[in-house]
């Protein structure tokens, strides 16, 4: 086969670099993704037999390793019978939309990975409905036929069904399918055939995914689709060669948003090679590359040639669904804990993190020392507070709030699909809590397994803080997902938590025997010893009030001491607060001071007067 092929249509003629291969790796969350690119990575001969490496190479931030997930798209690239593929991991999860549609701007084709056992789920419908519309060819993968609870051949009608319901052409449904073992790095073309590696999935990205089409006519273009930084070389543009060849230390032009071309020069061009960088004289059509020298480019800007200075149309991304505000930490015990405490450094972190992420927005507020942050979910919020705080930051962040669109006095909210799969037990009580929340039930699928699938439509508001109440009602065993499904009039209004707070009436630290007279109240967030300000929410209280309380009371000694009198108190353990429990728990008055080792909740208005003043009564033990 040789590298360029040419494709006859009228006048015009369409190029394809057949040497290259780019493709999207999308899939459902822990569907195998990330471990069936490391077997890719294996058996490409990249790396010698016996070297070390380690599982899901591509998961490299610490966040994603913790959790098992993918939040940003990865790029690397392996070759193949003399031809490179360019991979690209995506994210799973909704939240991260914005990282899955800028990689698939990149690529030619898609390999869908579907787990053999739970099918497809709500993210296997998101990221196929923006492949489908971007018609790019879909190779479909059943993963995990090894599992004692398989169901190959129901998961693939089940998987045609999902074709259909996204209004697939005839053409995008003759799909390849091939079945997986990702785990063991095997593939094979019909269940039972004897492989021992991954060469039929090779094989059909060959066949099935053109290469690269690009107008042998036109100059160097690229589209600008992730943005990377080095010590060395400062910031570095990561994009798909368009039309047109480039060479390195070549003058170039950046065409960003307002449509005025700036004056560049590429000092350095990388290719990968497997998941490293590797320097190139020169890059063809087709292949996705990283360029230096380009200090003011940003994720959509057109990078091209200064003859010929015609921008590539930019990423479009979804609107955000999800608001917070972001602020400095002003409570009593700030610039204790943290290393970043100024607000300047906190925008600047937070433009960092909306440059690289298209889905991404900051605002600046009335008060100059908080933001706005916009984006598609409180699971991406929550991984940046998260990143940040680990970064050294303390911050204060309110509760993540949904965006509201009025079209003639008419209130929209976003709603979402949601898709769970629990015990018949737990049916009535999921149903109970989502109908609170305003959910309607759209479907019930029961296999006479003991367990069943429910859909419901749900506020996305009705969510926020519903995930960890599921799986206490669900004991661990529940799996929820959801997905965005559009935007209908507003649901009514519902209370978002039936408990109220337990607040700090002064400033010292938590002792023992104040903190067990306070149990019958309520469920701590503290321990003996943990510092308490005024303001500061200690627990949640059983009762859908607030009431400020005085953890740091010691117990009155008296002249007579009697006979084991003075026993150790036996407090009821504190389970550690996650970032997100506390983000859940969040009423509209209280906001979360996060710092490199504490997470505490506090109210808004510290002052217990103040706040009885404007109108919160509270009640005071």
């Amino acid at each position: 086969m040789s590298a360029y092929s040419h494709t006859h249509k009228e006048d015009f003629v369409i190029t394809r670099n057949n040497a290259i291969r780019n493709i999207a790796i999308i899939a459902h969350v822990d569907h195998g993704k990330t471990t069936l690119v490391d077997g890719l990575f294996r058996q490409s001969g990249l790396f010698r037999a016996d070297q070390q490496l380690d599982d899901r190479m591509m998961d490299s931030m610490e966040l994603e390793r913790e959790r098992g997930i993918t939040i940003a798209a990865k790029n690397c690239a392996v070759s193949w019978n003399g031809v490179r593929i360019n991979i690209i991991d995506t994210p799973g999860h909704a939240d991260f939309g914005g990282e899955v549609e800028r990689a698939l701007s990149m690529v030619d084709g898609v390999v869908l990975l579907v787990d053999s056992s739970e099918g497809p789920l709500p993210q296997t419908r998101f990221v196929l409905r923006k492949a489908l519309a971007l018609k790019l060819p879909v190779i479909g993968v059943i993963n995990k036929i090894d599992r004692k609870d398989a169901r190959p051949e129901e998961v693939l009608n089940e998987l045609y069904e999902l074709f259909i319901d996204l209004d697939a052409s005839d053409e995008q449904l003759e799909f390849p399918v091939l079945y997986a073992i990702g785990r063991e790095g095997v593939a094979m073309y019909n269940i039972g055939d004897k492989s021992e590696n991954l060469s039929p999935l090779f094989e059909t990205i060959l066949k099935y995914i053109p290469g690269p089409s690009y107008d042998d006519e036109l100059p160097f273009q690229m589209l600008v689709t992730d943005l990377d930084y080095s010590d060395y070389l400062g910031r570095l543009a990561v994009g798909r060669i368009k039309n047109g060849r480039v060479h390195g230390k070549e003058s170039l032009v950046c065409i960003g948003s307002d449509g005025t071309p700036k004056n560049l020069r590429a000092t350095k061009l990388q290719v990968y090679q497997g998941k490293q960088m590797i320097d190139v004289e020169s890059a063809e059509p087709g292949d996705i590359i990283v360029m230096a020298g380009i200090e003011d480019a940003t994720i959509g800007d057109t990078i091209c040639t200064k003859d010929n200075p015609v921008a590539l149309p930019r990423i479009h991304v979804d609107e955000p669904t999800v608001v917070m505000n972001f602020s400095i930490n002003s409570s009593p015990l700030a610039g204790r804990e943290g290393k970043i405490v100024q607000s300047r450094r906190i925008k600047e972190r937070l433009e960092k993190e909306a440059l690289r992420n298209v889905s991404i927005r900051v605002e600046d507020t009335e008060d100059r020392d908080s933001f706005i942050v916009k984006g598609r979910g409180e699971f991406q919020m929550a991984i940046i507070v998260e990143t940040m705080r680990r970064e050294g930051f303390e911050l204060t962040v309110g509760r993540p709030e949904v965006i509201m669109h009025e079209e003639n006095g008419v209130v929209y909210e976003p709603i979402e699909e949601v898709h769970i799969d629990c015990d018949e037990n737990f049916m009535g009580v999921v149903t109970e809590k989502l109908s609170f929340r305003k959910g309607r039930m759209s479907n019930c699928v029961n296999h006479g397994t003991g367990r069943v699938r429910l859909t419901f439509s749900v506020p996305a508001r009705g969510l926020i803080g519903y995930r960890d109440e599921f799986l206490t009602d669900t004991r661990g065993t529940g799996i929820m997902n959801s997905t965005m499904s559009g935007y209908e009039e507003y649901r009514g209004d519902f209370v978002s938590r039936l408990t109220g707070s337990l607040i700090a009436d002064r400033a010292g630290n938590a002792v023992a025997y104040a903190l067990y007279n306070l149990e019958p109240r309520g469920t701590l967030f503290i321990v003996p010893g943990d510092p308490v300000y005024e303001g500061m929410v200690i627990g949640e209280h059983n009762k859908d009030n607030d009431i400020d309380v005085n953890p740091t009371k010691e117990k009155k000694l008296t002249n007579m001491r009697a006979a084991n009198k003075d026993e150790n108190i036996i407090l009821t353990p504190v389970r550690p607060m996650t970032l997100e429990h506390a983000l859940h728990f969040l009423r509209e008055d209280e906001v979360l001071e996060v710092t490199p080792e504490s997470l505490r909740i506090r109210k808004t208005e510290l002052s217990a007067q103040k706040r009885y003043a404007m109108g919160g009564g509270r009640k005071r033990i």
